[in-house]
């Protein structure tokens, strides 16, 4: 998982819930996937999902995204950040800038019950 700012975000300041370069409206909580990895996983298009991330043994939890397929990657996903800060651990950082792993944290995408 990468985490990205939306159009009308500066850094973690957010001015609205609108995100018209990749066409999201009033929303945030946004899983951005490969649709052919939503199909493996059989996910459907805004179906309601919980993301979990695991390092050092430690569990992280963040609940009820909307799946969307975007034309990224197989096996990558995107999501706005500060909303999924919490799946970034502290301890996984870049070894030369110590700034957070923000654009490669290991996530499991499962459908909300």
């Amino acid at each position: 998982m990468m985490t990205i700012r939306s159009h009308d975000q500066f850094n973690t300041t957010i001015y609205g819930l609108d995100d018209r370069y990749r066409g999201v409206f009033n929303e945030r909580r946004i899983i951005f996937m490969n649709r052919e990895d939503m199909e493996v996983r059989g996910l459907k298009e805004h179906q309601v999902v919980n993301l979990k991330s695991e390092f050092k043994g430690v569990k992280r939890h963040a609940n009820n995204f909307k799946v969307v397929g975007y034309d990224i990657p197989k096996n990558c996903c995107a999501t706005y950040f500060p909303e999924t800060n919490v799946l970034v651990p502290l301890d996984s950082f870049a070894h030369t800038a110590k700034t957070p792993a923000s654009k490669s944290v290991v996530i499991t995408v499962e459908a909300s019950v």
